[in-house]
């Protein structure tokens, strides 16, 4: 981006859109004005509010922590903590009815009730708002198989909920049960708790036609609501079931809710490349249509799912507030306890301890939340990447929030506060112009007065293992270390020589820094500027919403140290190769090694280094003399305390040098191959955990058959229309993408050898496939070309200079359904393979189909 239009944007926004910190919302009640506005009934102001789901009194995360042994009121309590550090104040929870009624829907005075009870009094103490669905519909097992909750949910689904009379009845019953229930720790009923400034009625209804047993349904449900007397808002879904949006409209509701997952849900892996066009824009559906403009709107739930990069709420909260919500809630927060498995929802993952970056992205999107006023326009991507005071870079994998008062980012920059001396709040991870540290875990620096400041540091958490993977509690995805980190802080305001405290409970620390540098360990700290008087702060001192001794993190991760690496698909014989891995575990003491050898060759040992600036990240490079053509096998040895040596993969005791290893596990290995060998970018039976394949709708889907030849391939089916259906519309009707990081990374100085991409697929009906080949950047530009007619043999050829500048099909799909399925740049330069980061394969939609078209895709490459 040129750096005139850069500073053009930041003036422009800057002056556009306030950039101040977060006032503490007023108390008391809400109402929704004429114009469909969410406002507070004592000042009148118009409501923001930006927050999580969390679900620990519940099904899965409640049986999970008692598992552990963990006491929930403790769990409660520490992540209530955190979500109050992230500067968040929204909270919405669909309630498990199943868990707390019986059939007839008469309320159950159980540990559920009393937990929720609880999670409320800990959420209003911290300035916390609550907007409760009373009516989950779920059983109570997932991830487990069984259903043991005995309420009205676990006879009725949603599919008769609505028109089974006994169903309905239940219903209203449970309804004015629970709205007239008595908090037992705040004595408050819950229609009159003024934190909980709203309901919606239902989660994620299923309906279908005819309308006016929907609009009977929701308008009774509201009607034993308001019964109880209760009089604020209610919200009802109305992104779950379209077909009957007008029965929704038509009801006695004062809101409507909705939801986004802009890459689908359930990869079964971590998703990889750019998606920042999936959360561009948020197009409300029924915009225009007075029944809806005069509905206040929330996000009842929102989750970039699958993914962890640090920078897609902040974006999605600018299309949030762009589109006129008020209420956006994240689904959802892992409990502490059982953050590191990531047990809960294989799909989402989110906790301060646990994703440090992505985390404080959440921080950031809170404060664009409240800044961005309800209805602003913003430039659509990649103008979008300066807003206000927020950045967002794909490239650099960092959000930023850069105030007067405000600095926060997500992982190393080297940006300069707007105005240093005026700083009164810093969060972050990695290292920045005031913070360089050592360590990966989270980081708050909060001005107490001149010359005093409290820092609060989080262990190191290091990624172990895909966490979108199938989970269990017995395989950690992320580990916690508790190490001594470097901390330099460049702050006019402390000097160069301040005094550093402890201030949790346990924490003995003390320090004082030379040239604004000392050693740190994770807890909660005063920092005081030489000669500074600071006696009237203390652990006990009340700061905001807490407490200054307040820390919660969870201890280090007991067991072996263990290695994270992911080699390369090929590289490049003669050249250099660079090896990075992830090593937990390891003490200052230990050392690392790389032990490398070709198939039949000498075994070469390697010292690897600390990588600058990734804390635990490991790195060497195997020199051109040994990347000889061939298959080059390799093992990470520690060694530790420069006794024991533990080599991996396999956690094995020994080393590949000692006459009698015998390895545990394959090697990493990386074929080393001539600059003119073709580069495969997709192999059904080596990839297809790697990547996403799905139908565009749920007619079509996919499958993994073999051959004739006894080849697995990757089987794209399109289904013809379901008997009385009209024929489906023209365009994509199922997609393959797969992110090419590890296929090129080895083969970087090869790609201008590359003329075509060759694939290799068979079909049951030649005369009605259709494909389409699309190569797309790191910066989301997609370029297309048509696959020409499968030869004898099942390949085609494609020359790269086919390609043509495209619109970019969102795929896997963003849900709900009606949000846009492309993406159009606004300019396009000219290709380059060197960009390229992911592969598409696209089967249209025929004009007629009457059988099931079957396309098997074996293998897509570069020659």
């Amino acid at each position: 981006m040129p750096r005139c239009y850069l500073f053009l944007l930041i003036t422009l926004f800057a002056l556009s859109v306030r950039a101040q910190p977060t006032e503490k919302p007023p108390t008391g009640d809400v109402f929704v004005d004429a114009n469909g506005v969410l406002r507070w009934q004592n000042t009148k102001r118009e409501v923001a509010l930006f927050g999580v789901n969390y679900t620990a009194p519940f099904a899965y995360s409640y049986r999970a922590l008692a598992q552990r042994g963990i006491k929930h009121e403790d769990a409660i309590d520490q992540d209530v903590y955190h979500l109050s550090r992230l500067g968040l104040d929204a909270f919405r929870l669909h309630v498990w009815d199943i868990e707390i009624t019986d059939t007839l829907g008469n309320l159950q005075p159980n540990d559920h009730l009393r937990l929720l009870d609880y999670l409320i009094s800990k959420l209003k103490a911290r300035g916390i708002k609550v907007i409760l669905t009373p009516i989950a519909y779920w059983g109570n097992a997932y991830p487990e198989p069984k259903n043991t909750g005995p309420g009205f949910s676990s006879i009725y689904d949603k599919g008769v909920a609505y028109t089974n009379p006994r169903a309905i009845r239940a219903q209203e019953n449970y309804l004015g049960q629970f709205l007239n229930h008595r908090n037992q720790y705040t004595g408050l009923l819950n229609r009159q708790d003024p934190d909980i400034i709203a309901f919606e009625v239902c989660n994620e209804p299923h309906y279908h036609l005819p309308l006016a047993p929907v609009t009977s349904f929701a308008n009774r449900l509201v009607a034993a609501m308001r019964a109880t007397g209760y009089t604020k808002p209610i919200f009802y879904n109305i992104a779950e079931s379209p077909q009957v949006k007008d029965a929704i409209l038509d009801a006695n509701v004062q809101g409507v809710s909705f939801q986004w997952y802009p890459e689908n849900l359930v990869a079964g892996h971590e998703l990889r490349g750019n998606f920042l066009p999936y959360v561009d824009q948020y197009p409300l559906p029924y915009k225009g249509d007075a029944r809806f403009d005069r509905r206040a709107k929330m996000v009842y739930e929102f989750e970039s799912a699958d993914v962890l990069q640090p920078i897609m709420y902040p974006s999605m909260a600018r299309s949030f507030r762009a589109a006129g919500f008020q209420w956006a809630t994240q689904f959802a927060y892992d409990p502490l306890g059982i953050a590191f498995a990531n047990t809960e929802y294989q799909t989402h993952y989110l906790n301060l301890a646990y994703t440090p970056a992505k985390a404080l992205s959440m921080l950031i999107a809170s404060r664009i939340f409240h800044a961005q006023p309800r209805g602003q326009a913003v430039p659509r991507y990649p103008a979008d990447s300066v807003f206000g005071a927020a950045l967002v870079s794909y490239r650099r994998q960092l959000s930023e929030w850069n105030t007067p008062g405000e600095f926060f980012y997500t992982s190393n920059t080297n940006d300069n506060p707007v105005q240093a001396a005026a700083l009164r709040h810093v969060a972050g991870v990695g290292s920045s112009r005031v913070v360089q540290y050592g360590g990966s875990g989270a980081y708050f620096l909060d001005r107490l007065a001149p010359g005093v400041w409290r820092l609060e540091v989080l262990p190191d958490a290091v990624l172990v293992s895909d966490p979108f993977a199938t989970p269990s509690l017995s395989k950690a995805v992320t580990r916690i270390v508790w190490d001594e980190q470097p901390l330099s802080i460049a702050l006019a305001d402390l000097g160069t020589a301040f005094q550093l405290k402890g201030l949790n409970d346990g924490n003995t620390a003390q320090a004082q820094a030379s040239g604004g540098r000392l050693l740190v360990r994770p807890g909660a700290f005063l920092l005081t500027k030489a000669g500074q008087d600071s006696r009237a702060w203390t652990a006990h001192s009340i700061v905001g919403p807490r407490r200054l001794g307040e820390f919660v993190a969870p201890p280090a991760t007991a067991g072996l140290p263990q290695v994270r690496h992911l080699p390369v698909a090929q590289a490049t014989a003669g050249q250099p190769l660079a090896i990075v891995a992830t090593v937990a575990g390891a003490s200052p003491q230990d050392s690392v090694l790389l032990v490398a050898q070709h198939y039949y060759g000498p075994v070469r040992s390697l010292a690897m280094q600390p990588t600058p600036g990734l804390a635990t990240s490991w790195q060497a490079s195997v020199p051109a003399a040994l990347t000889y053509p061939g298959l080059l096998r390799y093992w990470v040895v520690l060694k530790r305390a420069g006794q024991t040596e533990l080599t991996f993969p396999g956690r094995q005791l020994g080393t590949p040098r000692d006459w009698d290893f015998y390895p545990a596990a394959t090697p990493w290995q990386v074929p080393l191959v001539a600059a003119t060998a073709p580069l495969p970018l997709f192999t059904a039976s080596l990839d297809r955990d790697a990547v996403e394949a799905k139908g565009i709708s749920d007619r079509n889907w996919t499958d993994y058959p073999t051959t004739a030849s006894g080849t697995l391939a990757l089987r794209l089916l399109v289904n013809p229309a379901r008997e009385g259906q009209p024929a489906p519309a023209a365009g994509p009707a199922a997609a393959l993408r797969a992110y090419l990081g590890l296929k090129t990374a080895g083969r970087m100085t090869d790609l201008g050898n590359f003329k075509e991409l060759i694939i290799r697929a068979q079909t049951n009906l030649p005369a009605a496939t259709t494909l389409r080949v699309v190569l797309v950047t790191r910066d989301a530009i997609a370029y297309e070309a048509p696959v020409p007619p499968l030869a004898a043999d099942g390949t085609a050829r494609v020359p790269l200079s086919a390609l043509r500048p495209a619109p970019l099909l969102l795929t896997p799909r963003p849900y709900p359904g009606f949000l846009p399925l492309t993406y159009q740049p606004l300019a396009s330069p000219a290709f380059r393979l060197a960009d390229v980061e992911v592969l598409q394969l696209i089967v249209n939609q025929p004009a007629s189909l009457r059988e099931q078209l079957r396309v098997d895709v074996e293998s897509v490459e570069l020659r």
